[in-house]
């Protein structure tokens, strides 16, 4: 088992995968993951849906203008929601769960990158939000946070360079300029 300080240090964002599938039992331990995370009041009130249809996967990858195309490649994406009227937390219910799923992908040797829909869209205005709703039959009073891309690397990433690590935004006591 790779100790978290490794883990922190070692995972990257991928947004290149191999054809591999995910195996059944490691989508299961990254679901594990999410739902063993943290959250405000013990609520648990974040859903996710596991989508592994390729079909499904490249319209998600539609979903919003920049940054989400590389998802066409990935085998695996999970979508994180949230209630807004239920749970005032749950932005940050749901990005714990996230980060809990690509900390055990790390751990399981799968790349993953996080890709926000929350606040974006298309350039004809449709939140990406919406659009995912229709992709995934998510009931209106759900929002959509991101959607987080797991996959095989298909490319290396050098560890984060700890020379790089920016301690005078660490502040003891008081915030200090």
């Amino acid at each position: 088992m790779t100790e978290f300080k490794d883990l922190v240090r070692l995972r990257r964002s991928h947004r290149k995968f191999t054809e591999e599938e995910i195996s059944p039992e490691d989508v299961q331990l990254i679901m594990r993951a999410a739902l063993m995370s943290p959250t405000s009041k013990s609520q648990r009130a974040w859903q996710f849906v596991v989508v592994d249809d390729k079909t499904d996967i490249e319209k998600l990858a539609d979903a919003k203008n920049l940054g989400s195309q590389f998802m066409k490649g990935a085998p695996l994406a999970v979508a994180v929601l949230g209630d807004p009227m239920r749970n005032d937390c749950w932005v940050e219910d749901g990005s714990i769960a996230a980060v809990s799923m690509q900390y055990q992908a790390e751990e399981l040797g799968l790349g993953s990158c996080l890709v926000q829909m929350r606040a974006r869209g298309l350039d004809d205005g449709t939140p990406a939000d919406e659009v995912i709703r229709g992709i995934l039959n998510i009931p209106a009073n759900y929002s959509v946070l991101c959607i987080v891309a797991f996959g095989h690397k298909a490319d290396e990433r050098k560890p984060q360079n700890e020379d790089n690590l920016k301690w005078e935004n660490v502040h003891i006591g008081k915030f200090s300029e």
